[in-house]
């Protein structure tokens, strides 16, 4: 039996189990390799092709009408997905996974099993990329077989064979596939590697694909101590969700080697969803933000979300929060409001102290300009929101986003007077209990 069956027969039972099984299909020499095998292993009526028309290329439309003929001649059904994707010659590439991988998390139900057509070759290009990127344990592990997608799963049965084992098999039953002419790009990273880099290294080792799998496995067990490693040490952080993102004990952390330190971070990062941080990211906090004194606001940014410091923890902050500020309006209390930013700010009734309230009474929503003042019930006097929100310890980067809720009325809008700050607290004279009181709730996270 040919390499390429005996893969696919190794994982029958995985495969006989799956709700619905769907394969990524782009017509390419590994694709249809795997489709024509996995047809001869599960059968036609098993498997669902999936292709993905990219738009980059002039061919796209003849390229999805081939995938479709192939499919047809196997009695393969097929489904076609058209994505848009921004042409930057920098990360086009990424950007093209980053949608597929959208469409596969939209159609696997769970379940489902999707079959990726990776293969060694593939292994040990990536890993070779990966290590000229600073990668470390986790990325040098490179493709993992199976794993997680949106309710489904994914698998990649090809992944211990190298690419000859798909050529021969190919060529053994004169298939018929497309050839890409970006793939012979060397502008491309990847596609340098393969052609300038790896010919030259199989001349001089010519098992250095299998040799680079090995060390990639050896690199995932690694990880998989380090993710333990880093679930021990969290777990002593006293994790806390936020009104926006998570923070974790300063002391703690401070406790711990830098070397664990970073893997915490990592870690940290993985469980809440959030796109790895780099090297140099992960440097950041340790060399800057975690020294910083206690007067500072230290940040560290990187396009998968923040890190930022303030009363003894550090907070976990989500990508792109800040790029919508929240705009003044009006608003009804008898419905929830939506800001600008992702936020909401909503009014309950209670039967205890809240902001008192008339039916179908409407407020002014505004946001910090510099010298508000307010009077919180059952103080003495009044002192500026500057002085307020270090009171209560309201972090500094919400202070500008925190809606200051007026009386709607037609005074001037520098004559107006603030009755209640976010759901920190109402002013003195604007109070009630029982039937016209609202409890205040101001929720901005978005995670």
């Amino acid at each position: 039996m040919p390499p390429v069956l005996q893969q696919l027969q190794g994982h029958f039972a995985t495969l006989d189990r799956a709700g619905q099984v769907y394969l990524g299909y782009s017509g390419g020499l590994d694709s249809h390799v795997l489709l024509h095998s996995a047809v001869a292993t599960l059968g036609a009526e098993r498997i669902v092709a999936l292709h993905i028309n990219h738009q980059l290329s002039e061919q796209a439309g003849a390229w999805a009408e081939h995938c479709a003929a192939m499919c047809r001649g196997l009695g393969v059904a097929l489904q076609v997905h058209t994505v848009d994707v921004c042409r930057q010659a920098s990360s086009t590439e990424n950007t093209a996974r980053e949608a597929r991988y959208q469409v596969f998390e939209q159609v696997l139900e769970a379940g489902d099993i999707l079959l990726l057509a990776h293969h060694q070759d593939d292994q040990a290009e990536t890993v070779l990329y990966r290590l000229l990127r600073n990668s470390g344990p986790r990325g040098l592990s490179g493709i993992p077989l199976a794993r997680a997608v949106g309710r489904g799963h994914l698998l990649r049965p090809l992944l211990p064979l190298p690419r000859s084992e798909l050529e021969a098999y190919a060529r053994q039953h004169t298939l018929n596939w497309i050839e890409d002419p970006s793939n012979a790009d060397v502008i491309h990273d990847r596609n340098y590697l393969r052609h300038q880099i790896t010919p030259a290294l199989s001349q001089r080792w010519p098992d250095f694909a299998a040799r680079i799998a090995a060390s990639a496995s050896l690199c995932q067990q690694a990880n998989e101590l380090n993710q333990d490693l880093a679930a021990i040490d969290f777990n002593t952080l006293a994790q806390r969700r936020e009104r926006l993102g998570w923070s974790i004990e300063l002391s703690g952390l401070d406790a711990l080697s830098a070397l664990r330190q970073a893997n915490v971070l990592r870690y940290w990062v993985g469980l809440r969803g959030q796109l790895p941080p780099g090297y140099h990211s992960v440097m950041a906090v340790l060399d800057t933000l975690l020294p910083a004194g206690r007067d500072r606001a230290p940040l560290v940014a990187w396009p998968g979300g923040e890190w930022r410091r303030f009363n003894d923890r550090l907070f976990l902050l989500p990508a792109g929060w800040s790029e919508q500020f929240p705009q003044g309006c009006e608003w009804n209390p008898q419905a929830p409001l939506t800001l600008a930013d992702a936020g909401t700010l909503s009014a309950e009734p209670t039967q205890g102290l809240g902001l008192k309230l008339l039916p179908g009474e409407l407020l002014r929503i505004a946001f910090r300009s510099g010298g508000e003042r307010c009077r919180p019930l059952g103080r003495a006097g009044s002192s500026s929101l500057k002085k307020l929100f270090q009171e209560y310890q309201l972090e500094p980067w919400l202070r500008d986003r925190i809606p200051l809720l007026y009386k709607h009325s037609a005074a001037a809008e520098k004559d107006a007077e603030l009755i209640a700050v976010g759901d920190l607290w109402v002013c003195e004279g604007f109070a009630g209990d029982g039937r016209d009181a609202y409890r205040l709730r101001w929720d901005i996270n978005v995670l």
